[in-house]
């Protein structure tokens, strides 16, 4: 009798990595998320819709993109169950959430594990239709011949616009005024309209606007010019070599979502973002498509964290 329940149980240990494996491979068998903390229009936005058009087709499964502005929805996220069918996408705005808000019941770095990185976009600086500045030293002059009299907007607190104009009003020693919004979309009227007199915006998001002549570029964060904009002068270029800045998009995941399962988005969307129509469509945002592991991601997101989140004490920025 002794051998059989040790026959029985040995052939039972076999079987139960297979029956693990068979459980893991079947994610996802119903639909999943993507929490976008960002307004629809947003590039957050954009990403995550390229990303759930792609991820259904290879999942079999609908991947619903959710839109909640602000906090509420990356809080949300954080409080979802951590079995994978819950995901967000944001930008690396997420690294200074807590600086930003003291008492919001979560740790944006602990209380997410990062998935994946899916692209970066250069910034723009760029200015209200008949702002006087004709370059970017002419800009700073201005600004620093007027403390405190101009705004500049942004899609939030928690953005990239937010970091992107801190981090430029303090290498460049300005005193300029933040006028938060919901999302990219109204930040960008806001300086069309004249509202605010300047914001960083996404290459994509910024380039229509331009073309169509309701805001003019001063200088773009990056290592060289963009087709696109040729006339455009780099920060460097315009004399701000010290102001260097880039923007990444990434999806988390609640922490403690199982690591097969993080693996395997990771994997999926690494898939994804090497597709030949998915780099046309990221073109047309600006975008660079990127490739990270989960570790290198994790590792992305405390090293901003530790380095934004340094320079918003500094600036005297502070949460509630």
């Amino acid at each position: 009798m002794k051998l059989v329940r040790t026959v029985l149980l040995f052939a039972l240990s076999l079987l139960l990595p297979i029956a693990g494996a068979a459980a893991q491979g079947a994610y996802p068998d119903k639909p999943v998320k993507i929490v976008v903390p960002f307004s629809g229009g947003s590039n957050t936005d954009i990403l995550a819709r390229i990303l759930s058009d792609k991820l259904s087709a290879m999942w079999h499964q609908p991947v619903v993109v959710e839109n909640k502005p602000g906090i509420a929805g990356t809080i949300s996220a954080a409080h979802s169950a951590p079995d994978g069918y819950t995901l967000m996408l944001t930008s690396n705005g997420h690294t200074i959430l807590n600086v930003l808000n003291k008492d919001i019941g979560i740790d944006a770095i602990k209380s997410f594990t990062g998935v994946a990185e899916v692209a970066s976009v250069p910034m723009l600086l760029v200015v209200t239709p008949n702002f006087q500045a004709a370059t970017l030293k002419d800009f700073i002059a201005q600004a620093k011949a007027n403390p405190g009299k101009f705004g500049f907007a942004s899609a939030g607190l928690a953005s990239s616009a937010f970091i992107a104009a801190e981090l430029l009003k303090q290498t460049a020693g300005l005193q300029i005024v933040h006028v938060p919004y919901r999302g990219t979309p109204e930040q960008m009227t806001s300086v069309m309209r004249g509202d605010t007199q300047l914001a960083m915006a996404f290459l994509g998001t910024g380039v229509p606007f331009i073309k169509a002549g309701q805001v003019r570029a001063v200088a773009i964060a990056a290592k060289a010019r963009h087709p696109s904009l040729p006339d455009v002068p780099t920060f460097a270029e315009a004399g701000l070599p010290q102001y260097q800045y880039d923007s990444w998009f990434g999806v988390l995941a609640p922490a403690g979502t199982p690591e097969p399962i993080v693996k395997k988005v990771a994997d999926d969307i690494a898939t994804v973002m090497k597709e030949a129509d998915v780099h046309k469509r990221l073109d047309t945002l600006g975008a660079v498509p990127l490739v990270t592991t989960p570790a290198e991601f994790d590792a992305a997101i405390k090293s901003d964290a530790e380095r934004y989140g340094a320079l918003l004490k500094a600036a005297g920025v502070t949460g509630k």
